[in-house]
């Protein structure tokens, strides 16, 4: 696969547990303090122990200056479109923007429907996602109102606002053949999981949305590549993301200039603030270091 280019970034992916609320908390100061550039924070709604991830992430904006915040990725099943385009968009002007959106079409489907939401097939879920991003980009439109008419969502002459204060992306957390064309066609990020996608399955799906990109006329290079990372730095454990500073290092440089993913958000599996501040000191720069060396080698 190519390396697109992109400038390499860094973020971290705390727990929303409301029961660990300081220490996550403490994760976003650290990723304020050491450079890293976003914030990730998952959205099962239906988790009795997780805060409500829209409220824990204007929590974070707000007691941040710097750092990016990005829901990964937000369950479009329990959260209408339209209105989570104007939360977003409102988000990215109250921090000046600092707020990015990812979506993902869904899942635990008996978790959802327990609390309201729909049950939805494979083919309905994908479909309801390709639709979604639509009503989320007319929602951000300078246009004085907008109309759409899918199975899934309808607009019927809503006027949009407010817009986003900078280009803010649509990212989609997906993994299947059709998902992956939509990112290609229709998104501006892709956001797999180390946990679901290891590094070895990267390349193809890689190249499915580099395909479906291509075939609409658009530069794959637009297209960002945010790979969550489950791990420990300088843990005990087996698998490509363990081990010492310099073994991540490595890994996460040749998954770069090899895979093209740019954006490394980091989940500790232990360790918390001291694995964030540890990730930021010793992973993050050396990575940019050796992908800078690699690239100009290349």
């Amino acid at each position: 696969m190519p390396d697109y280019g992109n400038p390499i970034r860094f973020g971290v992916f705390p727990s929303p547990e409301a029961s660990g609320l300081d220490e996550t908390l403490a994760m976003a100061d650290a990723a304020e303090r050491g450079g890293l550039d976003l914030i990730g924070i998952q959205d099962h709604p239906y988790q009795r122990r997780h805060l409500d991830a829209w409220a824990l992430m204007a929590t974070v904006l707000a007691r941040t200056e710097r750092v990016g915040v990005f829901p990964d990725v937000a369950n479009l099943p329990l959260r209408q479109p339209a209105v989570m385009a104007k939360t977003a968009a409102s988000l990215d002007v109250i921090s000046g923007g600092r707020f990015e959106l990812g979506l993902g079409a869904g899942a635990f489907w008996q978790a959802i429907s327990a609390m309201g939401g729909p049950s939805r097939t494979p083919p309905e879920a994908a479909g309801a996602l390709e639709e979604a991003v639509e009503v989320v980009k007319l929602m951000w439109s300078d246009r004085s109102s907008v109309c759409y008419d899918g199975d899934h969502y309808r607009l019927s002459g809503v006027k949009p606002g407010p817009q986003p204060v900078h280009d803010m992306g649509v990212w989609l957390g997906v993994g299947g053949k059709r998902m992956l064309a939509a990112v290609g066609r229709l998104a501006d990020g892709w956001v797999p999981s180390s946990a679901y996608f290891p590094p070895e399955k990267l390349p193809a799906m890689s190249e499915r949305i580099d395909a479906a990109a291509r075939d609409a006329g658009r530069d794959p290079a637009r297209i960002r590549r945010i790979y969550n990372v489950m791990g420990t730095v300088d843990g005990s454990g087996e698998g490509a993301l363990q081990g010492p500073p310099h073994a991540w290092v490595e890994e996460l440089s040749r998954i770069a200039v090899e895979n093209g993913m740019d954006t490394f958000v980091f989940a500790p599996e232990e360790g918390g603030v001291v694995q964030v501040e540890r990730f930021a000191a010793e992973v993050a720069p050396a990575v940019r270091e050796e992908v800078a060396r690699r690239r100009g080698r290349g």
